[in-house]
This record gives C-alpha cells, structure tokens and sequence, in this order.
C-alpha cells in the first residue's frame, strides 16, 4: 500500500513522469537496448533520486577479472544478433556512467542464472548534481 504504480519512461529522454523518488528498480534493460538507454538512466536517477537514494538493478553483466558463463556469452551474441546496439554491458562501464552522475555502486550481490543485483547509492554531498 505504501507503493505508487509503475509509470512507463523512456530512460534515454530528459522527460521522465518523476520529479522526486527514494528508489529506482531497473530490471533487465539495459542489455536489450542501446547504451544511450543506460546512459539515460544514470542521467535520470541522478536527477531525481533524493540524497543516500538507491538505484537497484538486475541483469546479466559482463564482470572484469571473472569468468563469463558460457551462457552469458551466448546470450550476448543473441543480442547483437538480434540488434547490434544491444548486449551484455561491462560492470565497469556501467559503474564508471552511475558515477558520472553522482551514484556510487554500494553493493554486487550474484542470483540465480548468472545474473547480478547491483545496488547504487546517490551522494548525500549536498554539491552533487545529476
């Protein structure tokens, strides 16, 4: 009872139906669109997530230094198969976008089927801007 319904955005654009939120949950986007959607995402959650705010994602990423499962890999070249702007992103690059826009990755937690939670957490630095 203390939720509010999902709207629909488009990550990529500036327009988002929020002005204000204490937690973002991403589920399994950013693989199957274009960089510009992650890009828009960190942008947004910058902008309108409240100081000490989350953004909470899951999906399948791509982890420096680890072993890829082998289904990961083929799940990526479906991906690019399927859209050449689409697949598997680098941890690190997604962590490297978030801190571009004041979040900091606070926490990888592994899940079922080589899936990643990956928590970030906006800067309570009250100069940090989205």
């Amino acid at each position: 009872p203390n939720l509010l319904p999902p709207l629909p955005l488009d990550a990529s654009s500036d327009a988002w139906p929020v002005t204000a939120a204490d937690v973002i949950l991403n589920v399994n986007m950013i693989h199957i669109s274009p960089w510009a959607s992650c890009q828009g995402l960190m942008r947004g959650a910058g902008r309108v997530l409240s100081p000490g705010g989350l953004l909470v994602m899951y999906g399948p990423y791509f982890v420096e230094g680890r072993e890829t499962a082998p289904s990961n890999l083929a799940f990526d070249a479906s991906l690019r198969e399927r859209n050449a702007a689409w697949g598997v992103r680098e941890l690190g690059a997604v962590t490297a976008e978030a801190e571009r826009h004041g979040l900091r990755r606070e926490r990888v937690v592994d899940m079922p089927s080589n899936n990643l939670t990956v928590v970030f957490r906006k800067s309570t630095d009250a100069g940090a801007t989205g």
